[in-house]
């Protein structure tokens, strides 16, 4: 590039970055807040002092980052100057030489706090177990329960990096679309940000299944015209009740987002069409007394319960329990004139904001002014509290502790009360033990039982909304390990495997003892790779969990092991009796002939796709969490043994994997032509009559030539159920078949299973 060139584009760039900056400006001058323009201009020149020369893989300036995510923080969350300013300076730490220092000096210890809470770890200051995503997340999460905007900025900076995915490699989109989906919109949820969530959501779904995305958009364009006319018709005689009652109002439609309606036909194994609920009415109105809001919100339920019927069993009252994330309203489903149920949301313009905004809407550091404390802002600080509790307990393992703080997002809650009537928030589905270690480790872990509605019950019963629960303890109580099976909250979890692991680092102690006194008899070296093949080799998937096994004398070291250290255990000796009968364990696949797994050497190109095809596609994993076949969306993980494991970018196991080992994920593409079968299995239901299955197998095997391998039906009162699993190519042959069963009469269900 000559000079001329290069100052056009230098004096581009700077029109870009002083427009942006301009408009940050604006926005924040609109707002509510005190004004400190000086700080924030400070923050931008520095910054942008910082990021001098450096771009984007957009090819953008990278000072257009910080000030995207800084916008983002200041007009779609509400926050003041110091959120800001930790916005423009929050990559300053991590990618040039100014320290967490510097920025102290200049703008004050709140903003360096915040900044160093927002700046990764590097180096390797955690165990071999543990990733460093992990381990990030564990550092925000710690500097978040000193200031909750940490989190709220890292959400805007994640939600900017979702906005500009389209310049990263498919295995960089992969893991962060699906950290994203795992922990970013949860936590948005959390924090009450409703608009911000499902803008992430959707954004992860198109990164990966980019298909579905479209197919679903086209679906949802193509439907508009009639949803429409659906909400002209339904809203009209609501407008006319309320004009009639003298309310200020605004009637809105809101639509299913593609994510939400993508995740319900996955879960419920419907199609497009049969979701019912993609359109919702929202009625927002402005009280004539604030104080008179909650009243209002009935008076107009009352009015439109006379128009429509309402169901009865899909009244959801949020007025007098705001959710835990402050969502506050009235659902009610009524049915329309057309016969379509259609949920109605009923809030006022405060209620909305708090949807929309989450807690961000007022939160209490109203920049300087300490606020009153309310209801809801106690409800967070709960929840802040116990995620400090999860932190202070390390738990060994990155995957277990992402699930943990996992479960602390919970969607949906209930509320049980305790024996003196006062109300305790717990997620739904969760046990009389979780409310014990709600109240208190001790009553936890000392817990025998429970009395709910002053019924005895087991510590497994699983509690109820508006439930009374008194707990009743024993001092010879200890902690089992089955409860962890039916426990269902974070903290409860949390404290019972510190508890046991307390108990079992003891055993584990005498468990290694023993395998180095063994090693040391017969003269090997210990070492943890020894260690970690005996364990592998006696069927244990952690090297600790071996170390117990020893300690509790399970298993008992000899012969067999020094054999397998020697590598003398070869196949034949495992199959025991089998090798005398011919026929047994003979049966040939009709795969293509074994190759060895595929190791991934140092110098890997992870950003370039993998493709699988006929030659190669034994040298992968295929594990059994999610039955990936050619055709569906896929990822590739490698694992702790270098090998490439294949996952469906939708299963919940490659969900966590994207979450902790981001690193490791890899793009995978399908290269087949046709030759290979693999299994499929599909969902079939409807009416019977006599010689539906003759039809069923006539579309599949005569005239589609696909050879069914198992067919199972049961039928009870003429409705017929089953499944039946077939030898396929690849995905597409298995929608084929399904729209060709679909022709048959009274076959009303058809679904994928795997």
């Amino acid at each position: 590039m000559d000079a001329d060139e290069q100052k056009l584009q230098e004096e581009a760039d700077e029109k870009l970055i002083n427009d942006a900056f301009q408009r940050l400006l604006n926005d924040y001058l609109a707002s509510r807040h005190r004004k400190k323009v000086d700080l924030i201009t400070k923050a931008f020149n520095f910054a942008r002092q910082a990021h001098k020369g450096v771009r984007r893989l957009s090819g953008e300036p990278y000072i257009m980052h910080p000030i995207a995510v800084a916008q983002i923080a200041c007009s779609e969350i509400g926050l003041g100057s110091t959120s800001i300013c930790s916005a423009l300076l929050h990559d300053v730490v991590e990618d040039t030489d100014y320290t967490i220092e510097d920025i102290e000096n200049i703008f004050g210890a709140k903003i360096a706090q915040i900044v160093d809470g927002l700046t990764k770890i590097s180096g390797g200051i955690f165990g071999e177990q543990a990733s460093a995503q992990a381990e990030n997340f564990k550092k925000l999460l710690l500097t978040m329960s000193d200031d909750i905007r940490v989190i709220l900025i890292k959400i805007c900076d994640r939600l900017h990096n979702m906005r500009t995915l389209e310049s990263q490699p498919a295995n960089k989109q992969y893991k962060i679309a699906g950290e994203t989906l795992y922990i970013y919109a949860p936590l948005a949820n959390r924090l009450g940000l409703n608009k911000i969530k499902s803008e992430l959501e959707n954004l992860s779904f198109r990164f990966e299944h980019p298909d579905e995305y479209a197919a679903i958009e086209a679906k949802l364009q193509s439907t508009s015209a009639s949803r429409d006319e659906l909400f002209e018709q339904f809203t009209l005689p609501i407008e006319e009740s309320l004009r009639h009652m003298g309310i200020q109002y605004e009637i809105k439609e809101r639509v299913k987002s593609p994510y939400s309606i993508w995740n319900k036909m996955q879960n419920k194994h419907v199609t497009f069409e049969e979701i019912y609920d993609i359109l919702a009415v929202r009625i927002i109105f402005t009280p004539r007394v604030r104080e008179e809001e909650v009243n209002e919100c009935f008076n107009i339920y009352v009015a439109i319960s006379k128009i429509y019927k309402s169901h009865p069993d899909r009244l959801r009252d949020w007025l007098s329990h705001p959710k835990a994330n402050g969502y506050q309203a009235l659902h009610v489903t009524l049915m329309s004139k057309q016969g379509r149920w259609i949920e109605v949301q009923i809030r006022s313009d405060r209620m909305d904001e708090i949807a929309e905004q989450g807690f961000a809407a007022h939160w209490k550091y109203k920049d300087g002014v300490e606020e009153e404390y309310t209801e809801d802002e106690n409800e967070l600080n709960d929840w802040l509290h116990t995620i400090k509790e999860i932190l202070d307990d390390p738990q060994p393992d990155a995957m277990d502790f992402l699930d943990t703080i996992k479960l602390n997002l919970f969607a949906s809650e209930i509320f049980v009360f305790t024996p003196k009537g006062e109300i305790r928030t717990l997620p739904a589905g969760c046990t009389a033990l979780d409310f014990a270690f709600s109240i208190h480790t001790f009553l936890g872990s000392h817990c025998i039982g429970a009395k709910v509605n002053h019924k005895l019950v087991p510590l497994s019963h699983k509690l109820q909304s508006g439930d009374q629960v008194e707990i009743l303890t024993s001092k010879s109580q200890h902690v089992s390990p089955s409860w962890i099976n039916f426990v269902s909250t974070a903290k409860a979890k949390a404290k019972i495997q510190a508890i046991l692991r307390r108990d079992n680092r003891e055993t584990q102690r005498e468990g290694e003892e023993i395998l180095h006194q063994f090693l040391l008899k017969h003269h090997k070296e210990p070492s943890l790779a020894i260690a970690d093949q005996l364990a592998e080799f006696h069927d244990y998937s952690q090297r600790n969990d071996f170390y117990q096994a020893l300690g509790e004398k399970i298993v008992l070291l000899g012969e067999k092991d020094l054999d397998e250290l020697n590598g003398k255990n070869k196949e034949t000796d495992n199959k025991g009796w089998r090798k005398y009968v011919p026929f047994v364990g003979k049966k040939k696949k009709e795969e293509l002939p074994k190759q060895e797994l595929f190791i991934v050497p140092e110098k890997f190109n992870r950003k370039k796709p993998i493709y699988i095809s006929e030659e190669n596609i034994s040298q992968y994993k295929f594990v059994g969490c999610c039955h990936p076949i050619p055709g569906d969306d896929a990822l590739g993980y490698i694992n702790n043994k270098n090998q490439i494991e294949i996952h469906k970018r939708a299963c919940p196991v490659a969900a966590k994997l994207k979450s902790s080992f981001g690193n490791r994920i890899l793009d995978i593409k399908w290269d087949m032509h046709k030759k290979l079968f693999f299994d499929a299995t599909i969902h079939i239901g409807g009416i019977d009559r006599l010689g539906l299955l003759n039809d069923i197998t006539q579309v599949i095997s005569s005239r589609m030539n696909v050879n069914i391998h198992r067919l199972t039906i049961t039928t009870e009162e003429g409705i017929f159920d089953g499944s039946i699993d077939l030898r396929v190519h690849d995905r597409g042959d298995v929608k084929e078949i399904m729209d060709n069963l679909k022709d048959i009469p009274n076959l009303k269900e058809i679904s994928q299973i795997i």
